[in-house]
């Protein structure tokens, strides 16, 4: 899947790149397999913004995913590879050879018509899911546990991909995107690969008018609201806020730790910040 461009016929068209399709192989998802999706336009159950500049964009469904890859031990084969407007990754659909369909997340290297399997004795190639004590070290993994039997909730985003690094002690040292070098259980489960859609980095909006089909409103600085609004708000003529930078609620926002969960210190090896 490649990048283009556009000739600059307009402002908008000048810098805009999108992404080309020959790697997706049908244009509508499994209607079985997606559920509605309700928009709060950063609202929460109180009807009080906790999230700014959200709202508007274009009307989604839901595809439900399979993180957990709790099939074991039965085949399926690769269906279509299919895009997602709720995630920068694509999706595949897996034909198991039970009869029944399921959404994974698309791997490098997975084409249409390729086997995978979620087993111990799996072998190592893109796709497959594994406990991460039968995954050799070095391999590039993603959608990892954090539980066993949870399901996946790490390195899920377009091009992301762990190391698993060493095995120690009932735990498997997992070097994460982030830099962040942390220890989970040997039991807990990973796909093996990294994830697909590489090229989304790469990807230029060039117009305001993109960014609002993705349901994200105009972006306005603080030192340009009232202090009624915003810490950094008011004084006369343009000031640079009078403060050291801080959320609309006052907590410093450069260099401040806000990190709390003191249950899980004990499994983080190196910081992602390298400190």
């Amino acid at each position: 899947m490649g990048v283009k461009g556009f000739k600059p016929t307009s402002a908008g068209r000048r810098f805009q790149t999108v992404q080309t399709t020959e790697e997706l192989s049908v244009r509508k998802p499994q209607k079985r397999l997606t559920e509605p999706k309700r928009r709060t336009g950063g609202r929460n159950s109180h009807g009080e913004t906790s999230v700014w500049f959200r709202g508007g964009g274009h009307k989604r469904r839901y595809r439900v995913i399979d993180y957990r890859r709790d099939k074991l031990e039965i085949p399926a084969k690769v269906a279509t590879v299919e895009y997602d407007p709720n995630r920068s990754a694509r999706v595949c659909l897996l034909h198991y050879v039970d009869g029944e369909k399921r959404y994974i997340l698309h791997p490098v290297g997975l084409k249409v018509g390729d086997t995978v399997v979620a087993s111990d004795r799996a072998d190592i190639l893109p796709g497959n899911c594994l406990p991460l004590e039968h995954i050799p070290l070095g391999t590039t993994v993603h959608n990892l546990e954090l539980k066993p039997g949870k399901g996946g909730q790490l390195v899920r985003s377009a091009g992301a991909g762990a190391q698993l690094v060493a095995k120690e002690g009932g735990y498997a040292q997992v070097k994460l995107p982030s830099g962040e070098v942390r220890m989970i259980l040997l039991r807990c489960r990973a796909t093996v690969g990294q994830v697909g859609n590489l090229d989304h980095e790469n990807i230029s909006r060039g117009k305001a008018g993109r960014t609002r089909w993705l349901g994200r409103r105009p972006h306005n600085r603080g030192v340009s609201m009232n202090p009624v609004d915003r810490p950094h708000g008011g004084g006369e003529g343009k000031t640079s806020g009078g403060r050291h930078p801080c959320t609309p609620w006052g907590v410093p926002t450069k260099g401040y730790k806000t990190r709390n969960n003191k249950r899980t210190n004990r499994f983080i090896i190196r910081r992602r910040r390298g400190k």
